[in-house]
């Protein structure tokens, strides 16, 4: 299957047996550090043009002493004149660019064939659209992308004749798992699982959750993940998130996706068709699957991971994902049958909220009841654009800040 109608099968297996130079943005996140892993094991076939981060300054170096990619990208001055001072001392030739608009030219640079987008959070989407309007093979792991762009995300990357991979576990495996004739999804698909892990407090009484603190939340029990990304697991925003992007991927009507949760998470999500029937992928918990999928598709590398054996494997247990535990999840359904731009008031509302959690201002139930209030108090104007979207979010995220202030922890 091609995530794009405009990109073939023979396209894509042409594009993939030719050496590809990479821009990985978010290079020392946990996806930018697996990606790198996985290229590091086929240099036959991938070459490091380009990377980024935020202020890892060390790791950064290292990444551009064994990749020696032509340029790095900081994302503040102070970090990148580090970087660059670094990369003098030690000889290496790469180029450190620092400029409002650096991730937007390395993700649409010429010699550019794919582009990793593992940036977490709203600041992801414009590099993507560059490089989706400069027609690029996009790895998708910054779901925010769809979430606050999602139609204009989508109509780009249709116009342009872009490339779109889901590296997601979950979205990676539905989109092993449909047919590659898309114009038959209609007929054929009856709805799209996504699995859910259930974060760390699955079991825990929710009278409780007011007592959980950032280092509990950020304990994830089959994942090492960013912290923003751990409690979005813990609170299941995360799968919140998934399901609207989701939506847009595969252009399915959101009643048509569901949740389930899969504590093992061996079966990384499953599609049911109209007689059914169910497919579903499974495989170690281990972002390199999907990372080397999405490399290499629709060929097959060694992605580092350990096989399966079935040998060994407990029993694979399945649960409803309870709304009281899990209140945010069903937001995204809501969201998404609301106004268009909602899902960028959810989103941006959820960072803030998140991030006073981290910063301890904030309780761990109150996250929800922030992004709650948020989305009750802005109604989103009518959106055309991509600054439309940049002016929406930061609209929601100062309502968001507001509310948060006002449960703030003392």
């Amino acid at each position: 299957p091609a995530a794009d109608p405009a990109a073939g099968h023979d396209a894509l297996l042409f594009r993939a047996f030719m050496k590809q130079k990479i821009t990985v943005l978010g290079s020392t996140g946990s996806i930018g550090t697996n990606t790198l892993d996985v290229v590091a094991r086929h240099r036959e076939h991938y070459e490091v043009f380009a990377l980024s981060a935020a202020t890892q300054v060390d790791l950064m170096l290292r990444q551009c002493a064994e990749f020696k990619p032509a340029y790095a990208v900081m994302a503040s001055a102070p970090h990148a004149k580090l970087l660059a001072e670094q990369l003098r001392s030690n000889g290496l030739a790469t180029e450190v660019l620092q400029s409002p608009d650096a991730l937007e030219q390395i993700a649409s640079h010429p010699e550019v064939d794919a582009v990793m987008a593992a940036i977490v959070g709203a600041a992801g989407l414009a590099p993507c659209l560059a490089a989706a309007r400069a027609g690029k093979r996009l790895l998708l792991a910054n779901k925010e992308a769809l979430v606050v762009g999602g139609a204009l995300f989508m109509d780009t990357v249709k116009r342009h004749g872009a490339t779109l991979l889901p590296i997601d576990s979950e979205h990676s495996a539905i989109f092993q798992c449909l047919p590659e004739d898309r114009a038959s999804w209609p007929d054929r698909v009856d709805s799209l699982l996504l699995t859910a892990s259930g974060g760390p407090f699955r079991l825990r009484d929710p009278a409780t959750l007011s007592e959980i603190t950032p280092e509990q939340a950020c304990a994830h029990p089959n994942f090492s993940m960013g912290r923003k990304i751990s409690v979005d697991s813990a609170t299941m925003m995360n799968k919140a998130l998934e399901v609207i992007e989701a939506r847009w991927l595969f252009d399915m009507a959101p009643d048509k996706i569901k949740v389930v949760i899969h504590p093992q998470q061996i079966v990384h999500s499953m599609v049911q068709f109209k007689d059914a029937s169910v497919l579903a992928q499974l495989g170690t918990p281990d972002m390199r699957v999907p990372i080397a999928c999405g490399l290499a598709w629709p060929r097959r590398i060694a992605s580092g991971a350990a096989p399966l054996d079935f040998a060994k494997l407990s029993a694979l247990t399945f649960e409803e994902a309870d709304a009281v535990r899990f209140p945010g999840l069903h937001l995204s359904w809501q969201a998404l049958r609301a106004s268009e731009g909602t899902t960028a008031v959810l989103n941006a509302s959820n960072e803030v909220a998140v991030a006073a959690f981290l910063e301890r201002r904030l309780a761990f139930d109150r996250i929800h009841a922030v992004n709650l209030r948020t989305l009750e108090t802005l109604l989103p104007p009518t959106l055309g654009s991509l600054d439309d979207l940049l002016a929406l979010d930061a609209q929601a995220r100062e309502i968001a800040h507001t509310m948060a202030r006002q449960w703030q922890l003392q």
